[in-house]
Formats: C-alpha cells, sequence, structure tokens
C-alpha cells in the first residue's frame, strides 16, 4: 500500500502530478516495477503469482470529491470518493487468460482477455475460441486457465453532503481480486481509484453517451459508529445533571426533546424511547423482540408534526427524512432494476432521503444504522 502523500518526497512533484492524471499508464508501471521488486527478493514467491498490485492512500487535494462532483474533467484521473454503499453485486470469476488444447494436433493454446476496465491499453476480443485455425475442435484446460473475482458495487453520496431538497447521486465501482467482499451495503467507504467511461451500445453500435465507472485500487472503510463530539461545557452540564436527584429524568429529557414546542409529553416520551433504543429479548420458544421501535404519528394540520421530525432528523445519527406524497407504496419501498453487467432485473428499495412534502399526513420516524424506507 503506497501512501499518496509521501510519494512526493521520494519523486518530483511533477511525476506525482503525472500519477494524479495519466493514472492508468503510472499504475500499470508501478505493478510492473513492483513484481521486479519482489522477483529480486524472493524468486520463488513472485513466481506464485501472475500479477502484484499497488493500492494507494493519502491526501488527494481536489480530486477528493463525492459522488455528485465526479465530473468529465476527471475521467482518465486518480480520484479519491467517500460515500455509503448502497449496492453489492455478487462475486464473479472473470476469465483473465484461458488455455485450450486440440486433441487432433496435440498442442495447446493460450487467449489472454481485457477489457475497459482493464490497465492495458486496447480491450481484447471477448469470442471465447472453440476451433483453432484449421477448424479443429478445442478442449478447454480449466485448471491451467486463469480466472479472478470480480464485484460491481454503487456508493451513493452521504446524505449530510447532499444539497437540502436533491435526491443523492451515486456512481459505480469495479473492484477485482483481493477488493471482492471487504465491504457490504450500508458502510460508509473511502475508495481510491480511477474515473473512466466506457462507450454505450444501442442497436449494435457505439452512441454519443458515456457510462462513467470507478475502477478501485484501495478501499477503506471509514469508521462505521458515529462518534459525538463533547465539549467541556457539554460534560460539566453533564455530570451536573447526574448529580440532580430532585427531578426526573426520563420527564426531564422529555421536556427538553424539542423545547420551543409546548406539550405533546406522551409523544416526546415515545420519540425519546425511540432515540434511545431498548434491549433485544430472547423468549423461551426462540422469539426474539427488537429493542428499538417505531413511531407513527397522524395528526391535523399544525400541530407540530414537521417541527419533530425535523428535531429526529438533526439529533439522531444517519437519519434520512422520506414521504410517500407523489409515490405509491410499493413505488416507495421496491423498483424494479437492471444490473448493467449481467442484464439481470433485481427487486430493490425505493429512494432514499426524498424531500418530504408539506401539509397534513401521517409522518414516519425511523432511526438506525442504515438508511432505509420509514414505510412498509
Amino acid at each position: 500500500l503506497l501512501n499518496h502523500a509521501k510519494y512526493e518526497f521520494v519523486f518530483w512533484k511533477s511525476q506525482r502530478i503525472l500519477l494524479m492524471n495519466n493514472a492508468f499508464v503510472e499504475l500499470l508501471a508501478f505493478q510492473r516495477a513492483l513484481k521486479d521488486l519482489v522477483a529480486s527478493v524472493d524468486a520463488t514467491y513472485a513466481k506464485q503469482y501472475e500479477e502484484f498490485f499497488v493500492g494507494l492512500e493519502g491526501s488527494f487535494g481536489s480530486k477528493h470529491v463525492s459522488p455528485r462532483t465526479l465530473t468529465s474533467r476527471l475521467l482518465g484521473s486518480m480520484v479519491c470518493v467517500e460515500g455509503i454503499i448502497t449496492k453489492c453485486s455478487l462475486v464473479r470469476p472473470k476469465v483473465v487468460r484461458s488455455v485450450h488444447y486440440c486433441p487432433a494436433t496435440k498442442k495447446t493454446m493460450e487467449r489472454k482477455y481485457t477489457d475497459m476496465t482493464s490497465l492495458d491499453a486496447f480491450p481484447s476480443s471477448a469470442i471465447y475460441p472453440t476451433k483453432d485455425e484449421e477448424n479443429n475442435p478445442l478442449e478447454t484446460e480449466f485448471g491451467l486457465s486463469i480466472y479472478k473475482d470480480h464485484q460491481t458495487i454503487t456508493v451513493q453520496e452521504m446524505p449530510e453532503k447532499a444539497p437540502a431538497g436533491q435526491l443523492p447521486r451515486s456512481v459505480d465501482i469495479i473492484l477485482d481480486n483481493d477488493l471482492v467482499d471487504v465491504v457490504k451495503p450500508g458502510d460508509r467507504v473511502q475508495v481510491v481509484g480511477t474515473y473512466r467511461c466506457l462507450p454505450g451500445k444501442k442497436g449494435g453500435f457505439t452512441s454519443g453517451t458515456f457510462r462513467t465507472i470507478m475502477i478501485a485500487c484501495n478501499v477503506k472503510q471509514m469508521s462505521k459508529d458515529v462518534s459525538p463530539h463533547f465539549s467541556a461545557d457539554d460534560v460539566a452540564k453533564i455530570r451536573n445533571f447526574s448529580q440532580t436527584r430532585s427531578i426526573n429524568v426520563f420527564d426531564q429529557l422529555a421536556r427538553s426533546l424539542a423545547p420551543s414546542i409546548h406539550g405533546h409529553e406522551y409523544i416526546k416520551k415515545a420519540i425519546l424511547c425511540m432515540l434511545l433504543g431498548g434491549v433485544e429479548k430472547v423468549l423461551e420458544n426462540g422469539s426474539r423482540i427488537r429493542g428499538d421501535i417505531n413511531i407513527l404519528l397522524i395528526g391535523d394540520p399544525s400541530v407540530a408534526k414537521s417541527q419533530l421530525l425535523r428535531y429526529v432528523l438533526h439529533t439522531a445519527p444517519r437519519a434520512i427524512p422520506t414521504t410517500g406524497r407523489g409515490s405509491s407504496g410499493v413505488g416507495l419501498t421496491a423498483a424494479v432494476t437492471t444490473d448493467q453487467e449481467t442484464v439481470r432485473q433485481d427487486v430493490r428499495h425505493g429512494p432514499h432521503g426524498h424531500p418530504r412534502g408539506d401539509g397534513a399526513g401521517p409522518r414516519h420516524h425511523r432511526q438506525g444504522r442504515h438508511p432505509r424506507p420509514a414505510q412498509r
């Protein structure tokens, strides 16, 4: 793993900029140099592996972006993207080199495969050979062929960084070899990789629109738990409150919840219980009762339902507002999407972070680790 910040002290600054702007050529040179270095230290170990990979980390300056700020000027560059994983595909094998044997001629042949996600300059033919030049049938030697693990993930913009009133944007990222299955949906990650475009085809012809992806070379999982920051004044107030014995702690905390809203004592107590959570119970028959609860508020207009919702949104970590206005119940929670890699249709949950509308109606509160729709 190469620290990108230290790279400037080893090489000239111009070469460091070249690595950022011409990532494909420089990464390929890095991998070849790394293999030569390993071969000079331990030749036996170097012969056991076909390739050695280089991961980058450190400060990326203006190229430290989010899925929303990934623009065409960054194509071909090394970028660092932060976000939340919303989708992980299955890990599938991808052929790198196939070996074929011809029983008629007693000869073997091999073919290497590259595509637009490889570091090579040009993609190879994707046709799998079944006959040789003399039209003799070929048998594939699967034991001698080389495959690599391949996975596609979708990283969405963090809700707290998305502009108000807009849906979070996302980017597809390709993981290969040792990077597969290191993260799961809901994790906050920092991905370093090359931003590249793939030509789109319609009716067998390349169109003028391109699909952009990111080819990762390093994935760093950020802190799963949101660690709150307490100042010295906050700690002093907490200690003074804990030493007070003359008040009911539960009632005092409930009254402190959304203090600008008068009344609604029972609703505030329920929201307080939802924010604090409970203990999961396991009954004798093996069934489980979860510790957290959900709240559904139904009332007339102008009774502070939305204000309570906004207070929970700014208090609970990773809370996301959503609404059913303008979409059906199924359209909010489920949708059929097509996988770009396999053209397979999957049923997925609906959009997150949808801006809620004004007016009367039910308000849904949900507070948890992963952003999920509040309506079922």
